[in-house]
């Protein structure tokens, strides 16, 4: 498996980590994202590291979907991604951290990215089908970058995602885009050319 994928992971891991133990304890219950707490918001972003630890206990034998894109583009159709579900999950996975957020989501990292670090890339069982974790890694990659950002701007933190997750998840933006008909538009916009919508998305 490409050292990059696990690299990549385990800074954005431990970026969102940092972000978590800036935040100040009576902002826990304050807006995070949409409906979601800061405390929901950062409990859903904490299983980008407990789904991959549950999924390595999990194997399969044959490869259903094969690339990041192809998950993200999988799940946009399935009633499992029903906004409500992930609400309460969201929800769910917030309260399991506890009193101390910080230092719950500092022990799941510390015990996931050693995980990654010493695997080899395997078939795994995932919520949207078996997938190789070299597949699989880069959709946590991504959504912990997307969601430390959001982490960062609800908290009001001034903080900038690491260049290596950037730009892994910047491909799999241009990538889904391309893959939902969207390339040459959100080409023209990234050149200057037009502007996307307010509430544009290459995971819808």
């Amino acid at each position: 498996m490409d050292e990059r994928l696990v690299e990549n992971f385990a800074e954005a891991a431990r970026w969102v980590e940092a972000l978590v133990g800036r935040i100040d304890p009576r902002a826990w219950d304050g807006p995070g994202l949409g409906d979601w707490s800061l405390r929901a918001l950062v409990g859903h972003t904490s299983r980008s590291l407990l789904t991959v630890e549950a999924y390595l206990a999990a194997p399969a034998d044959e490869v259903a979907l094969e690339s990041p894109e192809a998950y993200f583009a999988f799940v946009a159709t399935q009633t499992s991604t029903d906004p409500g579900a992930v609400f309460e999950r969201g929800v769910a996975a917030g309260e399991a951290l506890g009193s101390d957020l910080g230092r719950a989501l500092s022990e799941i990292a510390d015990r996931v990215i050693p995980l990654v670090q010493s695997a080899e890339d395997r078939v795994m069982t995932t919520a949207a089908g078996p997938m190789l974790l070299s597949a699989y890694l880069p959709t946590r990659t991504f959504e912990l970058t997307v969601h430390g950002l959001d982490i960062a701007a609800a908290a009001g933190i001034t903080a900038s995602a690491p260049r290596g997750p950037l730009v892994e998840s910047l491909g799999i933006a241009a990538r889904l885009a391309v893959h939902g008909g969207d390339g040459e538009r959100v080409l023209l916009a990234l050149t200057g050319r037009t502007a996307l919508g307010d509430r544009f998305s290459v995971l819808d």
